[in-house]
């Protein structure tokens, strides 16, 4: 039997998009640990826009803070916001709590920064500082100079980004991608990226996927329109601790969720079991036009689900769904990762 998900490990509840008051969200660094801890959560990343910075200070032995920031390229040479154009974001996750190495600094991007004068908060700059173009040569040079500086690099909102699949298919060095965005999914309810995941998978792309908030907190904690608590990440670390944490991700030993929880996923003589919270629907995508799935009865749920594997699956990997349509996605799985 082989694992994807194993019972066995403890499973830690993470938002990895978050904006504090140190750029353009509405709670301070404080309000946003307090309330996440209080939701159950045990990590965060405060990811602010162009601002990295290390919030470790505030780590408690159930709770861990992992350092990274938001970065963004646009067209527009002077970094102004056009609704209708392409960007991209990317998150970086800092593999050292302690590393807050500024990628690429170009001043049209650096507003945050500059505002506060908090220039002392940044321990390296590196990169080319000339003007951000939005080629492609120019985000992968980006990419793999924050790889290189010792950060994980994740693709944010794919849908609002208005980026097209081919751009994506041409981006190197990305560790995961948004699955949901939930900030964005609460104003369109399209920011759910199944089928972007599913072309990478097919194109043969071994990047993982991750849900997140990305939450400013324009609205209050209990307004419908509130863009907290809606999109999460478990991960599966080996034990608690940055470093830990960090390696799970990097390896894939996380899911994305909107709600739904699996408590086990194993593939065994071309059988696939799945141990979950109750769920209305389940489906192993391989890259086929056929998945192989499960639909419950109207009104009806389950937690325990098994399905088939195509022999020939180009790759694998696990959706559930509850009644309220809220999705869980493991990561795709490739064939030689399953023997």
């Amino acid at each position: 039997m082989k694992y994807l998900i194993s019972p066995h490990k403890k499973q830690y509840k993470a938002n990895l998009h978050c904006h504090s008051i140190l750029s353009d969200g509405k709670k301070t660094p404080e309000e946003l640990k307090a309330m996440y801890r209080d939701h159950g959560y045990s990590i965060l990343s405060i990811t602010d826009h162009e601002r990295p910075h290390c919030h470790s200070a505030m780590d408690e032995d159930d709770f861990l803070l992992l350092t990274g920031y938001e970065c963004y390229i646009r067209p527009d040479p002077n970094a102004r916001y056009n609704r209708y154009a392409k960007e991209v974001h990317l998150n970086l996750f800092a593999r050292d709590p302690q590393n807050t190495t500024m990628i690429c600094p170009n001043k049209p991007y650096m507003k945050y920064i500059l505002r506060d004068n908090a220039m002392d908060e940044i321990t390296a700059w590196t990169g080319s500082d000339r003007t951000r173009e939005f080629t492609r040569e120019y985000i992968n040079e980006y990419i793999q100079t924050a790889r290189d500086a010792g950060y994980l690099v994740a693709f944010n909102h794919f849908y609002w980004s208005m980026v097209d699949e081919n751009d994506v298919l041409g981006y190197d060095g990305l560790f995961s991608m948004e699955m949901c965005n939930y900030s964005s999914y609460v104003t369109n309810h399209l920011e759910y990226n199944g089928m972007l995941y599913d072309k990478l998978l097919t194109h043969g792309q071994r990047i993982f996927c991750h849900s997140t908030d990305d939450n400013h907190n324009v609205y209050p904690i209990d307004h419908v329109e509130n863009d907290s608590f809606g999109a999460f990440t478990m991960i599966l670390p080996e034990k608690f601790a940055y470093a830990s944490v960090i390696d799970a991700m990097e390896k894939g030993e996380m899911y994305s969720s909107m709600g739904p929880l699996f408590h086990e996923v194993s593939i065994e003589d071309g059988r696939l079991h799945i141990e979950c919270s109750p769920v209305a629907h389940a489906f192993v995508f391989t890259g086929s036009k056929k998945p192989s799935y499960f639909h419950a009865l109207p009104g009806q749920t389950a937690t325990s689900i098994d399905l088939a594997v195509d022999p020939e699956a180009r790759y694998v990997r696990v959706c559930i769904e509850d009644a309220e349509g809220r999705k869980a996605d493991t990561r795709g799985y490739f064939p030689d990762e399953l023997v």
